[in-house]
């Protein structure tokens, strides 16, 4: 086989996945109009050489429309990790660093569930410490906040988004080693769970105990010092665009846009990576109550993604805007 195979079919995929000595799947969503998608196959073909025990996979989503709707790809360059044809992972994104690191791990820890599994314990220990202090307040759900996948999580996204609260979420559905792995580290057997300060207050019911009594908006009071944060950068400069990578590398097709834009216009702006920082990537969502990135910001006020900006530009609004004449 290839060292990145080339998937056509669903049928194919199936195949693929059930492969015997292959422990580990990795499935690259991508499509030949972006950009990002071809610099990420580059990066899938150096990672295959240097792990000959994983099988690394291209697949067009939109060639393969009934594989890409089971997994709920809605945008390139995703990435889907297999292990005994269980999804366990899941980057979406062109993050060459974090895919290089979930490689690592995934394929790691494969070869050490063959033998003893004290090290794989205490390997997805630490990354279940890492990830319930990933913010302030961090829920654990079935889903995303703008869509829950079942009526709990729903219940418990209503109640944190009445109080204000601003947090961060993991959706539990796209990592099976989390979702299990969990129940034992808090020794709480469903979700949701909602975290505060990397400390387990406990499931919607409790949550509706402490809404009721009231103690709920005491319990999370460090969400107000990220509220800050995210006054202070987006007021850093006059111009200040949130994206995916930097001026100098964008790390999306839409940021690289928008980049270009700003560029041809000769006004100075600052740039912030939203993939350096988990807690303001999810946060500013939230904050701004604009659900996706790019965002550009003049003087602390949003003034929304790349369609927006396009739309400025074509209507000869945009410099005035960057000056802050408007």
């Amino acid at each position: 086989m290839a060292a990145l195979a080339e998937v056509g079919s669903a049928g194919h995929f199936r195949e693929l996945l059930q492969q015997k000595g292959k422990s580990l799947v990795v499935v690259h969503f991508w499509a030949p109009w972006a950009p990002q998608c071809i610099q990420m196959n580059d990066v899938m073909a150096e990672l295959a050489k240097e792990h000959s025990q994983v099988t690394f996979v291209k697949l067009e989503a939109e060639a393969v429309p009934e594989v890409s709707e089971k997994y709920e790809i809605s945008s390139v360059p995703t990435f889907l990790f297999f292990k005994n044809s269980q999804k366990i992972d899941r980057l979406d994104g062109a993050h060459a660093p974090e895919l290089t690191k979930k490689v690592q791990r995934h394929a790691s820890s494969s070869t050490i569930s063959a033998g003893p599994n004290d090290n794989a314990k205490e390997d997805l220990n630490v990354r279940l410490k890492k990830l319930t202090n990933t913010a302030p307040c961090m829920v654990f759900i079935k889903g995303t906040p703008q869509e829950p996948r079942c009526g709990f999580s729903r219940q418990m996204v209503e109640i944190l988004n009445k109080h204000n609260i601003l947090f961060s979420s993991f959706d539990i559905f796209s990592d099976e080693e989390v979702r299990q792995g969990l129940k034992t580290y808090s020794n709480w057997p469903t979700y949701p769970q909602l975290y505060v300060a990397g400390e387990l207050i406990g499931g919607l019911d409790i949550v509706k105990e402490l809404e009721a009594s009231g103690e709920l908006d005491t319990i999370c009071p460090k969400t107000h010092k990220l509220e800050d944060k995210l006054k202070v950068l987006t007021n850093k400069a006059s111009v200040m665009l949130f994206m995916k990578g930097n001026k100098q590398m964008a790390k999306c097709g839409f940021s690289k846009q928008i980049i270009e834009i700003l560029n041809s216009t000769g006004v100075d702006f600052e740039t912030f990576d939203i993939l350096e920082d988990e807690e303001v990537r999810q946060g500013l969502k939230t904050y701004s109550n604009w659900p996706t990135y790019p965002q550009l910001y003049v003087k602390g006020e949003l003034v929304g993604g790349l369609d927006i900006v396009k739309e400025l530009k074509e209507n000869g609004e945009l410099l005035s805007i960057l000056k802050g004449d408007n």
